[in-house]
């Protein structure tokens, strides 16, 4: 069974879903109901040869948001595979299997050399070679949007029906939650594998996308995108509860929200406070920074260059202002040993303090 997200119209009969021309932004269409929203990406594989664990073995299982493979020959930069996973060791081999999400086939130059692996925060282990393993090809199922109104665009080219009428090339899918209130957007390349009468109501249909080019939201991020769909956090620290990978998840969603509508800039002078009890991984930094200035489900930066153009304004920031730290020894202790992507040390915590000082954020730690 396709998985589904089902919602009735929001307050005053606002659709959840909007289909709309990522180009010029008008609407193909709007419904309440998408099926194959939620799956799981597509992921590069890479089997690790003569794999030699450094400190704890990696085993079955999430290994990290960010996950680095360092060459040992240093004329080939490092690459990334986000949201890493370990499928173990291969049976009867010395390698061990990891998958995660990349941007482009294999390392630069076809490098197959030694390389070792870290996740930003610790070395994870080294290999003698490595290669990435073409999984099985899939079909991707379709797209389907429940009880669409068509636009009088989308009616027409349907009415055609032709291949080219019924290319929509690049599409966006907004998302609001069940108060109204924008949430995020998906873009996808597309075109209409059919479309049909909808039970949901006269004049509406059920219309068919091709998903082939489309990213699904990965399916352990569902719990926490059902909690934004209800609508946005309304207490601090609701997150707090929530391991590194779901908080990742959290600060994807409270990313698009915050830039998306942006925030009122306080006076200059303004004091803020940040509760640092959860600030145990970095969403947990981002997340603690986001609420202290801009609420529950604030944004203020999600990475060090996001937190320095935060800190240029438009964000709820003004220059100069006061922020103080409470339980900031939690932060030093789990953010100072952090890894730049080819592997050298450095403390993320003090980059942190050295950029909010630069913004003309005054730090006092408690």
């Amino acid at each position: 069974m396709i998985p589904f997200v089902q919602v009735d119209e929001t307050p005053g009969g606002q659709a959840r879903y909007t289909l709309t021309d990522a180009e010029d932004g008008h609407v193909w269409g709007v419904c309440s109901e998408v099926e194959g929203l939620f799956g799981e990406p597509e992921r590069g594989m890479y089997e690790l040869f003569g794999w030699v664990a450094e400190g704890a073995e990696v085993l079955r299982g999430w290994v990290g948001s960010r996950v680095w493979l360092v060459p040992e020959d240093e004329t080939f930069g490092p690459w990334l595979l986000e949201d890493g996973e370990s499928l173990g060791r291969h049976t009867g081999t010395d390698g061990l299997v990891l998958t995660g999400l990349d941007d482009y086939l294999g390392p630069r130059g076809g490098h197959r050399g030694p390389v070792r692996v870290h996740d930003e925060r610790r070395w994870l282990g080294s290999c003698r070679e490595f290669t990435r393993v073409l999984p099985p090809e899939r079909g991707a199922p379709p797209l389907v949007l429940r009880g669409l109104a068509p636009g009088d665009e989308l009616l027409r080219r349907l009415r055609t029906g032709t291949r080219r009428a019924l290319d929509l090339d690049q599409v966006a899918l907004e998302i609001r939650d069940q108060r109204g209130e924008w949430l995020t957007q998906l873009l996808l390349t597309t075109h209409v594998r059919a479309s049909r009468p909808s039970a949901r109501g006269a004049d509406l249909i059920d219309l068919e996308l091709d998903s082939a080019l489309f990213t699904p939201v990965a399916g352990h991020a569902r719990p926490v995108w059902d909690r934004w769909l209800a609508g946005p956090p309304q207490t601090p620290g609701a997150w707090a509860g929530l391991d590194t990978r779901a908080r990742g998840v959290w600060l994807d969603l409270v990313r698009e929200s915050g830039c998306q509508h942006g925030r009122h800039d306080r006076p200059a002078g303004h004091a803020y406070e940040l509760d640092g009890r959860q600030v145990t991984d970095v969403p947990g930094l981002y997340l603690a920074l986001g609420e202290a200035v801009n609420g529950p489900g604030g944004y203020f930066g999600g990475n060090l260059d996001a937190l320095a153009d935060c800190l240029r304004g438009t964000f709820g920031y003004t220059s100069p202002a006061t922020l103080l730290w409470r339980d900031a020894a939690t932060a030093r202790r789990h953010l100072s040993d952090a890894l730049t992507s080819d592997g050298r040390p450095y403390d993320l915590f003090t980059a942190v303090l050295d950029v909010l000082a630069q913004g003309g954020m005054h730090v006092t730690l408690a």
